[in-house]
């Protein structure tokens, strides 16, 4: 059984937020508009982050890519009563938005800030309507979401896999976000398997996952 997740090399991150366009074209996020974003209340299901250190003229950036990070026992599952939210066999944390009831607590419980709530009806203006994803449902005011691992990919490569009568394969399933970085720091595969990449950069000695002592076994290595 797979087990799916993600290594992030921070040394090559450029910071060109491909990233983040490849999720929200994927993904159908809405486009939140100045009015949610001087309220603080935009949707970013990746989202890259910028640390500046020192001051001028000596300044060095770093970028820091952070989706939903899959955690092996995430806390968001555990307090929704209706479960909306859940873990399935192979690790991806799921969203199942006709259930959600609007309580917020899966986004309240989150230690990584990465559940979104829609607070008004998601726009989606008419020039972008046409490019919508039909494998990803688009999402209803009074419902929280966030990032899947683009789990629906995961679906296309099964089928894919038992047309042609054989198993999953390297390569065959990845997020948005991974197919679109530029620069090959965003690594996705079977975090359990060692003849994937991602199970090796998992097990360098520079990796590390971002809020450790939370004891959540985040996904998303950087």
């Amino acid at each position: 059984m797979a087990r799916w997740g993600m290594v992030i090399d921070l040394e090559r991150c450029n910071g060109c937020q491909a990233c983040e366009i490849a999720c929200r074209s994927e993904n159908n996020v809405a486009v939140g508009g100045p009015q949610a974003a001087g309220e603080h209340r935009t949707i970013s299901w990746m989202r890259v982050h910028t640390e500046v250190e020192g001051e001028w003229p000596d300044v060095r950036s770093r970028f820091v890519p952070r989706p939903c990070m899959h955690c092996d026992r995430p806390p968001c599952t555990l307090v929704c009563p209706v479960g909306a939210t859940s873990i399935d066999h192979e690790g991806l944390v799921n969203q199942i938005y006709a259930r959600c009831i609007g309580c917020r607590y899966c986004a309240n419980a989150c230690p990584y800030t990465v559940k979104y709530f829609n607070w008004t009806t998601p726009d989606h203006p008419v020039s972008t309507q046409p490019g919508l994803n039909p494998d990803v449902s688009v999402r209803s005011v009074g419902v929280a979401e966030k990032c899947t691992f683009c789990s629906h990919r995961l679906q296309k490569a099964r089928d894919q896999a038992r047309v042609e009568g054989r198993g999953l394969r390297e390569g065959d399933y990845a997020p948005a976000c991974a197919e679109s970085c530029l620069t090959g720091a965003i690594v996705f595969g079977d975090l359990d398997d060692p003849s994937h990449r991602v199970a090796v950069l998992s097990r360098d000695s520079r990796a590390f996952r971002l809020e450790e002592g939370l004891a959540r076994n985040p996904r998303s290595i950087t």
